[in-house]
């Protein structure tokens, strides 16, 4: 078994190696092509075979190579080794996502380019050429994750003829370890045996349950079986004692143990992961998003899309500005304190669309209300300007959140920001978890109905866009976004 892991990770290793080679051999091939005026044909000509193209690239890797060249080479590819050992991509895969692989392999060929193009700035004082390292990071990316694939299919055909499985016996008999050992059961690709439970007495009346011992004489089970993994799907609370012998004696005999996490807490929507400090080691609980790397790319794609819509929106936001101050006395914009990120306060933008002193007169129009739950709104508020009107109709008066954005007290997708008088109005805590995130323009709300949702759905669709956030469904709410605006649906 780890002589076969072993010999597999050497092969990830070995090809993810030649892939570096391959990409940069690519890259120059294509950028030396480009910076000839020539014809694409020269460089593909027809009847081309497998020794032309091998020919051509060898032209950019000549036999009189320097020990400058010698040694960037090298530094490359260890680089290249390390990222890829750092980022995980040589740990086992059997429980990994398989678009989190994806993911994983995407951020290492992203920062590998990046340090190999600072090699050659370093190495060759040269401005690396843009498309150079575009075609070395597609080819990089793409070779990488479709080899994974192959390997992965490769693996799915030896599992499903019994091979390079995984022996695990489960400790629990409850309902949870027995679904555990169904899902096991539909997913052969994965490679696990199950080989029994462990138990004082069996608690699920099924026939599926071969159970190996009780917890007293799980050392005999150890000895009498060929165990890699043992899953515990006990309570600790109740097994606590019995669990740390458990875990004495895999430590003693080098055994991986997995806990399946809501035995340690019943917590219905947290995602959970190790981390260090030095040396001591955390099991970190996430109430929401955590991708570190995914969230960089949102915060990238905020800083870029707003400061864009700022530049491009500028002569509109000088005409609105304008009509503002024709329409009624007071500011052109509306600045409120909200409740932010874990109840951050910042000060938030609006284009001004009522009458000046309006905020005040808010506690004698209460009994107005047309909403229910703790946010105020009324279809035809009084204090509206009629430049106001329109505004809120389009939707105007929210582009000034865009310096929000560009700030980093919002985001451009996430739950509306609610004033302090509203946040203070929650009558429930789990209410609150849509604080875990930053607030936003736009959010599922917004593109289902606006204020013609109950309170009740719109904090059940910010907690079902917490609970299933992504880049793509951003991506989707702010296309959809668009035609909502238009039709003006729910709009006050």
């Amino acid at each position: 078994m780890f002589f076969r892991r072993a010999l597999l990770i050497t092969l990830y290793k070995l090809s993810d190696i030649v892939i570096l080679f391959c990409s940069l051999a690519l890259a120059l091939s294509i950028a030396g092509n480009l910076d000839r005026p020539s014809n694409l044909t020269d460089f593909f000509p027809t009847g081309m075979t497998v020794r032309h193209f091998i020919a051509n690239l060898t032209d950019f890797f000549p036999t009189g190579m320097t020990v400058m060249d010698f040694t960037a080479i090298i530094i490359a590819a260890v680089s290249w080794h390390i990222l890829f050992q750092l980022i995980g991509l040589y740990e086992t895969t059997r429980f990994r996502r398989r678009f989190k692989e994806y993911i994983d392999i995407l951020k290492a060929t992203s920062l590998g380019t990046f340090i190999i193009s600072v090699i050659a700035n370093i190495f060759y004082a040269i401005m690396v050429k843009s498309y150079f390292v575009f075609v070395f990071w597609v080819s990089a990316t793409i070779l990488t994750i479709s080899m994974r694939m192959m390997m992965r299919l490769f693996l799915i055909a030896v599992r499903y003829r019994s091979r390079n499985l995984r022996h695990v016996v489960v400790l629990g008999t409850n309902e949870r370890a027995v679904r555990f050992a169904e899902k096991i059961g539909a997913h052969k690709e994965m490679g696990y045996d199950i080989l029994g439970f462990v138990d004082n007495e069996c608690k699920c009346e099924t026939e599926r349950i071969e159970l190996l011992s009780d917890l007293y004489h799980f050392s005999e089970v150890l000895d009498q079986h060929v165990v890699d993994e043992i899953i515990i799907a006990l309570p600790i609370q109740s097994f606590f004692s019995e669990i740390m012998e458990v875990l004495g004696l895999c430590e003693e005999q080098g055994i991986k143990v997995r806990f399946i996490t809501d035995m340690l807490f019943d917590l219905s929507h947290t995602k959970s992961t190790i981390e260090y400090m030095d040396d001591t080691q955390f099991l970190t609980l996430y109430m929401g998003p955590h991708d570190g790397f995914l969230l960089r790319i949102k915060r990238i794609m905020d800083i870029t899309i707003s400061a864009l819509a700022l530049i491009l929106l500028a002569p509109l936001f000088v005409m609105i500005g304008i009509l503002i101050r024709l329409d009624a006395r007071g500011p052109i914009f509306f600045v409120q304190e909200r409740i932010g990120y874990n109840k951050r306060r910042f000060e938030f933008y609006k284009f001004r669309t009522m009458v000046g002193g309006a905020e005040k007169r808010q506690a004698e129009m209460e009994h107005l209300n047309e909403l229910s739950g703790p946010v105020f709104k009324i279809k035809d508020d009084p204090r509206v300007t009629k430049i106001g009107k329109i505004l809120r109709k389009t939707s105007m008066d929210e582009l000034p959140q865009l310096f929000n954005v560009l700030k980093g007290d919002m985001s451009l997708v996430g739950p509306r920001p609610l004033p302090i008088r509203d946040y203070k109005r929650f009558e429930k805590n789990w209410q609150k978890r849509r604080l875990s995130v930053k607030p936003g323009l736009t959010c599922l709300w917004q593109i289902q109905g606006r204020n013609e949702l109950s309170f009740e759905k719109w904090i059940e669709l910010d907690m079902e866009y917490i609970d299933h956030w992504s880049l793509l469904l951003d991506l989707r709410i702010l296309v959809k976004t668009i035609p909502a605006i238009f039709k003006g649906t729910g709009a006050m």
